[in-house]
């Protein structure tokens, strides 16, 4: 595709809106979003004349966010790691590990089992939870999630499988704690 400022305008008031919900739904934080929103249109920018239309455009974008977002938590959960027992030096700000559920999607009365059904969702291996968040709560086939992340059908149908027989085990052990403290 050839690039100049009128065509990635383009791209990006088309794409902005679907890299933005993807990346809240791995990273869980508007402002980590947005972030990642800069990140993935540097690279898209970058990249745009090189891509060969070996796939939509909407999947390539699509296989940038993921792969920012998952970069994204990668280098956070690493800075939180190094930072737990506080800062390094004076002039650093202490990282806390404690995870903010932000989804403006989330009506304010289901924030808190929408918390806990992303916290059990992050715990997931990387494969199947994007698997899962494409197809259920993006609501993409299984044709589009095997095209995204360049497998076939039968290992997303496996990976969807995997995940939510994780994810009734997960929310299962979560609730029976949940009701053992009421």
């Amino acid at each position: 595709m050839q690039i100049d400022n009128q065509n990635f305008t383009s791209v990006y008031q088309d794409y902005k809106q679907l890299v933005y919900n993807v990346a809240l739904q791995y990273v869980q934080n508007t402002e980590d979003a947005e972030e990642v929103i800069q990140d993935v249109f540097v690279k898209v920018y970058q990249s745009l004349d090189k891509f060969e239309n070996n796939s939509t455009l909407k999947t390539w974008i699509y296989r940038i966010t993921i792969n920012h977002s998952l970069d994204f938590l990668k280098k956070k959960n690493s800075k939180k790691y190094f930072f737990i027992f506080g800062r390094k030096s004076d002039s650093e700000p202490e990282v806390n590990n404690i995870s903010t559920f932000e989804h403006p999607g989330i009506q304010l009365e289901n924030k808190e089992d929408a918390k806990i059904l992303f916290d059990v969702i992050n715990t997931l291996p990387d494969n199947q939870k994007t698997a899962f968040i494409l197809s259920k709560i993006d609501g993409l086939s299984n044709p589009e999630v095997a095209e995204i992340m360049e497998m076939t059908v039968s290992s997303i149908e496996s990976l969807l499988f995997r995940a939510k027989k994780s994810l009734q085990e997960k929310l299962s052990n979560k609730f029976e704690e949940y009701r053992k403290k009421k």
